[in-house]
């Protein structure tokens, strides 16, 4: 399927975002694909850790914090809105089934988890291209772009949880806008790969988007806006590391 014919989804991602990606950051970016996809496999792990950590601070009294099950449990969960039907299946002790009973129900739970599992998902399958490729899992230190965008979090509840699903928002919009320009720089079986993860990539935005305006007692558009400025400057700036979300290459 042709990117064309992802047009109408990318119309909000683009509005949504105060800049596009620069095209020197595009022109570096395909001729490093190796790192790309390590990359994207580190960033598909680090938005299913950070939902985790959600479910964690605020889907749990904080005395019970320590006992919530390991990221591997959301493998396989099944994920629909009503709690019982979400958490009440799969469990494998007692101990995780009593504290499963104690997590707060609601769209940040249910949505959490689901995109627990699809950024799992999404994890496995990027591992599997670059095994195709031969290409040999490594460290690959973070860059500037999440640090970048959390520095800017407040401090205080609601606000902190707020502002932190802004910057998911940011984040999954930058992706989504990010695939759809590679896609007809890359080869064709990256391209199709890129192209399948548009549709949730644009849908995890909306639902961080969404939750966030949902916790706030106040509109979050001045938030909003103040996030989006320092995105733009974070992905139109020089940088000096190359990774998914990195800004303008440094010349060589």
């Amino acid at each position: 399927m042709p990117i064309d014919d992802y047009a109408d989804l990318l119309i909000p991602i683009h509005a949504f975002l105060h800049c596009p990606t620069p095209i020197p950051w595009l022109s570096a970016a395909v001729q490093a694909p190796d790192l790309l996809l390590q990359d994207h496999a580190n960033c598909e792990l680090k938005a299913a850790l950070t939902a985790h950590s959600l479910i964690r601070r605020y889907c749990l009294p904080r005395e019970h914090r320590h006992r919530l099950p390991a990221l591997s449990f959301y493998d396989g969960l099944e994920a629909v809105p009503d709690k019982d039907e979400v958490l009440g299946r799969r469990l494998t002790t007692e101990d995780e089934r009593r504290v499963f009973d104690l997590l707060t129900p609601g769209p940040l739970l249910s949505k959490l988890v689901r995109l627990i599992q699809e950024e799992l998902h999404h994890y496995a399958q990027v591992r599997e291209l670059m095994a195709a490729r031969g290409i040999p899992e490594h460290p690959l230190p973070a860059g500037r772009y999440a640090k970048g965008l959390l520095a800017a979090v407040r401090t205080h509840e609601p606000a902190c949880l707020v502002d932190r699903l802004i910057v998911g928002a940011y984040i999954e919009a930058r992706s989504c806008e990010r695939f759809a320009c590679l896609v007809p720089l890359v080869d064709e079986e990256l391209g199709r790969f890129y192209l399948s993860l548009l549709r949730s990539e644009a849908r995890h935005y909306q639902d961080y988007l969404s939750l966030a305006q949902s916790l706030s007692p106040t509109s979050i558009a001045p938030r909003v806006a103040l996030f989006g400025a320092l995105e733009a400057e974070l992905i139109s700036t020089p940088d000096p590391q190359l990774r998914f979300h990195s800004g303008v290459p440094l010349a060589p």
